[in-house]
């Protein structure tokens, strides 16, 4: 019996869509399998994407440390975490205080890290401090803040681990960066000064330790949106319109589940790279490199546009 020319496409799509859940179910699976056990450090696991990560890693089986500078919030994310689970299933996660603001006490939390299980399977630097202001609005204090967090931070805490993990030839250090990690944004010089050191770093280590059988992840992201801001009432003037849009999509972010769900991914598939953004961002890096001119032009022309001067701080 034949099928209806005009039911193949409608049969193929189905097909399709029950092809595609049974591919996620069985990565799901996989995912859950692949960090049973294994020792997880997530830094500002408060956070948004800190404590979705959390939550995916601890429903894996991981054991969990997770670092933060608010006791209190890293105990209300431990109840979280523990109030519905199955001791049998999953591990207690560990509390760590960490502040990378003060970076004398990095020796004391990579010991103390260390000692929770002997060793640190994964690695994921998630702490992050934005701000956005004009260059010459910026303090020097403020520049070395946002360095240490941003970068001093990441990077002490990674070169703590890695004796460990050179010595057992296995690892995985994962720094969640930022697109202006590798593409500048006006009012984000500091911010995006810290995510390109930090960038450069991480690639250096990358090359560095792979013969030791340990792995190194950068995923780079558009904005954190955590939630919808709310709609002003202020007529705004009509901005360029070709800058405006670059602009908009530039600061067009992604979702924490994603952003979560991603990292996850590229730990349980050993990739050393994501972009996560969307085809204005991509298209910016390429313009960045093979026409910067234009790119410089197009930027340079919405700062002087008051309107998109304002919404791009």
């Amino acid at each position: 019996m034949s099928v209806p020319s005009v039911m193949v496409l409608p049969l193929l799509i189905v097909m399709a869509a029950g092809l595609y859940y049974i591919y996620n179910e069985i990565i799901q699976f996989m995912s859950k399998s692949l960090v049973r056990n294994k020792v997880v450090v997530i830094t500002d696991a408060v956070s948004g994407v800190g404590s979705e990560l959390a939550h995916i890693f601890h429903k894996g089986g991981a054991r969990l440390i997770l670092c933060g500078t608010s006791w209190d919030k890293l105990e209300s994310l431990y109840d979280s975490l523990t109030s519905d689970a199955d001791p049998k299933e999953t591990f207690a996660p560990k509390l760590v205080i960490l502040d990378f603001s003060d970076m004398g006490s990095m020796p004391e939390v990579v010991a103390e890290v260390e000692e929770c299980y002997g060793c640190v399977d994964v690695l994921i630097c998630n702490s992050s401090m934005k701000l956005k202001a004009p260059v010459q609005s910026v303090s020097l204090e403020m520049d070395r803040n946002i360095m240490d967090i941003n970068y001093f931070g990441p990077s002490s805490l990674a070169k703590g681990v890695l004796p460990t993990m050179i010595s057992r030839r296995s690892g995985h250090i994962v720094l969640v960066s930022s697109i202006q990690g590798r593409l500048a944004v006006p009012f984000r010089s500091s911010y995006a000064a810290s995510k390109h050191a930090a960038q450069a770093f991480f690639d250096c280590l990358r090359a560095e330790v792979e013969e030791y059988g340990v792995h190194v992840s950068t995923i780079s992201h558009t904005f954190i949106n955590a939630s919808t801001p709310p709609p002003s009432d202020k007529p705004a003037p009509k901005p360029n319109r070709l800058a405006a849009y670059i602009a908009r999509q530039l600061t067009h972010g992604v979702c924490p589940s994603v952003l979560a769900n991603e990292i996850v991914r590229m730990v349980n598939r050993k990739r050393k790279e994501v972009l996560l953004a969307h085809p204005i961002p991509r298209a910016a890096l390429y313009l960045r490199s093979l026409f910067p001119s234009f790119l410089f032009a197009v930027v340079a022309a919405g700062v002087k546009d008051s309107a998109l001067a304002e919404q791009m701080q």
